[in-house]
C-alpha cells in the first residue's frame, strides 16, 4: 500500500465513523497530501472527491491533466474552462441522495459552497478540517527527509544573502542573490515572499524589502524559505554590518537566548504553549516584552503556516513528528529589530532542530 493509499484509507474509516456520504478536498495542500498531485488551480474547479461506497474521483482543470496523471491516480476527471463543474459532480457521482456532505469550511468559499448546494442541496455540511490537519501534524520519515532538504536550501541561501551584503547594495539587490541561489540549489518556490530589511526597517516584522541601501551600523535581516518536493523551510537570521552597538548587541543576545530557550522547551507530552512562554519569559526578563509583538512560532509542512499555532494559549500536547518554527523576535522603532528562527521537528526524546545557519552574532566587515 502506498503512502497515499494509507492515507486514503484512513479517510474512510474516519467517514465511516461520521457517516459522512461525500467528502471534497477542495485546498491545494490537502489534495497534495493525498494524492501527489501538485496544482494551484486559481479560480478554476479542482477536487479530490471520495464517497461512503469507496469510489473516488479527482476533478482536475483539463490543462492540468497530464500532470495529475504521473500520479496514477485511478480515476481522473478534467474540467474544461467552458464546462459546469457540478454538473461534472453530478456525472460522476449518479444519482442522489448522498448523504452528509464534509468539506473544508476554512477554504470554502462562500460562492463555491452556494453552487455545491445545488448538487448536494442545502442541508448542513460538517467540516473535515480537524481531520485532515491532525494527519498533516505529525510527519513521517519521508516527509522529514524532504523538510531537512527544504531547511538545508534555506540555510545555503542565507549563507549566500550575507556573502553578498555590501554598503550601499540595496536591500532588494540582496533578495535577488537569495531567490536565485534557492532556485539554483533545486527549489521549486519560495515559501512566502523573501525578506531583507536593513537599518530601521528590520524592526517591521514582516515588512517589504525597497531601495533601502545598506549603510554602516544597520541591523540586516534575512527571512526567506524554499519549497522542494511540497514542502517549505522557513529561517531568519540577523546580521550586523561594521560595528554594533551595546543596545544592539544586548537586543541579540536576548533573542538569540529566547531562541535557545524554546528550542529547551521543545518536548513530546508537553502542551505546545511552553515554547512560547519559555521564549517570552527570556525576553520579558531583559526589559524588552512589549517590543516582542508575535507568537513564537506556527507550524510548517506543505503550507509554510499550518497547524499548530505555536501562541502562549495552545493546549496541544507536542507529539513526535510535529514541525514548526521557532522564531522569538524584538523590535524596537528607529532602532532596528532581531529575530532568529528555525525548524524544529519533535522527537520521541526532545527535539531535531533542521536549519543550522549559524546563530552567533556575526558582524560583517566593510
Amino acid at each position: 500500500m502506498s503512502i497515499y493509499e494509507a492515507r486514503l484509507a484512513r479517510i474512510r474509516e474516519w467517514m465511516q465513523t461520521e457517516n459522512v456520504g461525500v467528502l471534497l478536498v477542495t485546498s491545494p495542500p490537502n489534495v497534495y497530501y493525498l494524492t501527489g498531485f501538485d496544482c494551484h488551480p486559481h479560480e478554476r474547479f479542482m477536487a479530490l472527491c471520495l464517497t461512503d461506497k469507496g469510489d473516488q474521483a479527482l476533478f482536475v482543470p483539463t490543462l492540468e491533466k497530464e500532470e495529475a496523471q504521473k500520479t496514477g491516480f485511478a480515476n481522473i476527471v478534467t474540467v474544461s474552462d467552458t464546462d459546469d463543474p457540478m454538473q461534472k459532480l453530478r456525472e460522476t457521482l449518479g444519482d442522489a441522495p448522498y448523504g452528509t456532505l464534509a468539506v473544508e469550511k476554512q477554504h470554502m468559499t462562500v460562492a463555491r459552497f452556494e453552487q455545491l448546494q445545488t448538487v448536494f442541496g442545502e442541508g448542513k455540511a460538517v467540516a473535515a478540517e480537524d481531520l485532515l490537519l491532525g494527519m498533516r501534524l505529525r510527519k513521517d520519515r519521508d516527509e522529514v527527509a524532504i523538510m531537512k532538504k527544504a531547511a538545508e536550501i534555506a540555510d545555503r541561501a542565507v549563507e549566500a544573502g550575507v556573502a553578498a551584503i555590501a554598503v550601499g547594495k540595496t536591500e532588494q539587490e540582496l533578495v535577488a542573490v537569495v531567490e536565485s541561489t534557492m532556485m539554483a540549489l533545486g527549489a521549486s518556490g519560495t515559501s512566502f515572499s523573501t525578506i531583507v530589511l536593513a537599518g530601521e526597517k528590520s524592526a517591521l516584522p514582516h515588512g517589504s524589502p525597497g531601495s533601502r541601501t545598506i549603510a554602516p551600523g544597520d541591523f540586516v535581516l534575512f527571512d526567506l524559505g524554499a519549497v522542494y518536493e511540497g514542502y517549505c523551510s522557513d529561517i531568519t537570521r540577523t546580521v550586523v554590518v561594521g560595528t554594533v552597538s551595546d543596545k544592539q548587541r544586548e537586543i541579540y543576545e536576548t533573542v538569540l537566548a529566547a531562541n535557545l530557550a524554546g528550542i529547551a522547551a521543545t518536548k513530546a507530552g508537553r502542551p505546545a504553549k511552553e515554547v512560547d512562554q519559555a521564549a517570552r519569559d527570556v525576553i520579558e526578563q531583559a526589559g524588552y516584552g512589549e517590543y516582542f509583538t508575535h507568537r513564537v512560532g506556527h507550524g510548517l509542512g506543505i503550507e509554510v503556516h499550518e497547524f499548530p499555532s505555536m501562541h502562549g494559549n495552545n493546549e496541544q500536547e507536542m507529539v513526535p513528528g510535529m514541525a514548526f518554527t521557532i522564531e522569538p523576535g524584538i523590535y524596537v522603532p528607529e532602532v532596528g529589530g532581531v529575530r532568529i528562527e528555525d525548524d524544529v521537528i519533535v522527537t520521541e526524546d526532545g527535539v531535531e532542530i533542521l536549519t543550522s545557519y549559524p546563530k552567533d552574532l556575526q558582524i560583517i566587515p566593510v
